[in-house]
């Protein structure tokens, strides 16, 4: 969800601001994507990398995470999403941790759209955690089937596609075991701008891809 930054500094706003609508999309997509079937969205909400920010804003924005799962809770056990978090969620402040497990438990009934936020989450960290896991475990060798078993992800169903808003092209550590062989949709609409209609056509050029996963083409 990358561009929220330039969205407040084109309006001359502090980047809190940017921050703020970018919330306002995460509410439009999460509903929409519930609306046009999909079974699971993961949303990159803040990387190992963000702590690197200016401390006021990192404060900002766990501040603006914690008001956030409050006020949105209701509306999303209203839609039957279910909440889930990966990445190293022992190292978030405290409240956010408090709001974070109270929302998971909010709607852990619910069987509609699995939302998953990633939070303090680096992929290359998640490879190193899932493997030191399964040594713990007393795995003597590691395969991708052990590894996967130990991931944040495990349960989730494979990742299918990568939508990157503001138009940079790269994954920036994102889900990069998962991202294997997903899809890459890269527009250059800002994250704060990003709306159904967005989606949709992220969608539309996934269902025309020629998914070979390293194979020929069934075309061919």
């Amino acid at each position: 969800m990358d561009g929220n930054g330039r969205w407040a500094a084109a309006r001359g706003l502090p980047r809190i601001a940017g921050h703020k609508a970018g919330v306002e999309s995460v509410r439009r997509i999460v509903r929409a994507a519930g609306e046009l079937g999909v079974e699971a969205l993961t949303l990159y909400s803040f990387s190992t990398e963000n702590w690197l920010r200016p401390a006021e804003e990192v404060g900002e924005l766990m501040r603006l995470l914690s008001w956030a799962l409050d006020k949105e809770t209701l509306e999303l056990d209203k839609n039957r999403v279910r909440l889930g978090a990966i990445g190293r969620l022992e190292a978030l402040p405290a409240a956010v941790r408090d709001h974070l497990a109270k929302s998971i438990e909010r709607l852990k009934g619910n069987a509609g759209l699995r939302l998953t936020l990633a939070l303090n989450y680096g992929g290359r960290q998640e490879i190193v955690d899932a493997a030191n896991k399964a040594l713990a475990a007393g795995a003597k060798t590691l395969d991708e089937d052990a590894l996967s078993r130990h991931l944040y992800t495990a349960g989730l169903p494979d990742l299918d596609l990568v939508i990157r808003t503001s138009g940079e092209m790269r994954l920036s550590n994102f889900l990069l075991w998962q991202a294997a062989y997903a899809e890459l949709h890269v527009t250059p609409v800002l994250w704060p701008d990003f709306r159904k209609e967005h989606l949709q056509a992220a969608l539309a050029d996934y269902a025309g891809r020629d998914r070979r996963f390293g194979g020929l083409s069934p075309k061919a």
